[in-house]
């Protein structure tokens, strides 16, 4: 029998998972201890950490998978047919007018139970 793919890990994927999450918990860390720093220096600090971070996790077999999909949605958005203009504004008036007419119907039946509950319990609200 063969292993399926998808079970059998890199036993070094873990510790790359670990140093992510550590660089990520880093910088939180630097946000809080180092407050005397610019606020401009901190998030450069943030932008290259996050893209090493984001380096390591993508060379697991996890992450690699992940970059894959990614590619492939991006042709598979390429395939959609996206609505003209007119197709748009029209789809749009439809949403509108039906949200105008269910809010204007269930404001009617709202005024007509506080009306009849009013009458029924005698409060007159």
């Amino acid at each position: 029998m063969s292993e399926n793919s998808e079970n059998s890990s890199n036993p070094l994927d873990m510790i790359k998972w670990l140093v992510s999450l550590g660089l990520l918990a880093g910088i939180v860390a630097a946000n809080h201890f180092f407050t005397e720093l610019s606020v401009l220096y901190i998030a450069l600090i943030a932008v290259v950490a996050v893209g090493i971070a984001g380096y390591i996790a993508s060379t697991t077999q996890k992450g690699s998978a992940f970059i894959t999909f990614a590619k492939e949605s991006k042709v598979e958005v390429r395939k959609v047919v996206w609505p003209n203009r007119q197709e748009t504004v029209t789809t749009t008036m439809i949403v509108l007018a039906a949200t105008i007419l269910m809010a204007l119907i269930l404001w009617g039946l709202d005024g007509i139970i506080v009306e009849l509950v009013s009458y029924i319990t005698g409060l007159g609200i």
